[in-house]
């Protein structure tokens, strides 16, 4: 498994404070199964980000921890239409091992009206926007159609492991198990910072999903997908997503839908 959002570089953002503890996860990791692994610094309001830094860091790790996992750097880019600027001028620094994948991130309780035109500036800047973790952001939960835009428009959506397996609470779980039923997700990543309550753990997602959708669908979203991230390919052709017209049973969160 490849797991393309992790935060395992010590005393960097809110992942853990030691190098010891960034060993431990990311031999938690490799034990797990995971083969490659992103490290994505936050860059927010909160904490800067700083290229060289990582670098040296993700070095260290990389010696200490051997072979595996394969260590790689991205970011957790905190977008906002003010700083979709800075990320298209630098996009070397923040995006997945230099290719033309990036990981977004939304404040948790507001959206900006723009964000429709800031995709559009990514992808004309050729850049391919992953948003991150939507099933636990307030916003895209209470508007779920928004999600289903951005997917047809094609931004892609990378949702937390956990979060698929129950780790953050029953209401986050069901939503994450609609999002995949309705072919809205394109990558299960652990998004994990630390050992205990945000470890960097796939296999348990992974089973679930093979258990619900087959091996086909667990490899795409696990390995193929990220692999291809990695890699600064195209993702392979995956199933399309679902919109409510598509739908006999509409779940309850469709009826947010309002169609353009």
């Amino acid at each position: 498994m490849i797991d393309i959002h992790c935060h395992p570089l010590p005393a960097t953002d809110d992942g853990p404070k030691t190098f010891d503890v960034a060993v431990e996860m990311c031999r938690m990791a490799a034990a797990d199964g995971v083969t490659h692994l992103v490290a994505t610094p936050h860059y927010n309001y909160q904490y800067s980000f700083q290229p060289e830094e990582n670098q040296t860091k993700l070095a260290q790790l990389q010696a200490e921890v051997g072979d595996a996992p394969n260590l790689f750097l991205g970011c957790d880019f905190h977008l906002s239409y003010d700083n979709i600027r800075h990320l298209i001028e630098n996009r070397k620094h923040f995006t997945i091992n230099l290719s033309s994948y990036v990981l977004v991130e939304f404040d948790e309780y507001f959206v900006p009206e723009q964000m429709d035109q800031v995709f559009y500036e990514m992808q004309v800047a050729g850049l391919t926007p992953i948003v991150t973790h939507p099933e636990r952001n307030p916003v895209c939960c209470r508007k779920p159609e928004v999600l289903y835009n951005w997917v047809t428009r094609s931004c892609l959506v990378q949702v937390t492991a956990q979060s698929y397996t129950g780790g953050f609470g029953r209401a986050v779980q069901r939503f994450a198990e609609q999002l995949l039923e309705r072919n809205l997700i394109h990558f299960f990543a652990s998004d994990a910072h630390d050992t205990r309550y945000r470890p960097p753990l796939l296999s348990p997602c992974y089973q679930k999903v093979v258990a619900t959708r087959g091996k086909a669908v667990a490899d795409l979203l696990l390995k193929r997908n990220p692999e291809a991230v990695v890699k600064g390919l195209p993702l392979p052709a995956g199933p399309p997503p679902l919109g409510p017209d598509t739908l006999k049973n509409k779940p309850r969160w469709f009826s947010f839908y309002r169609k353009r």
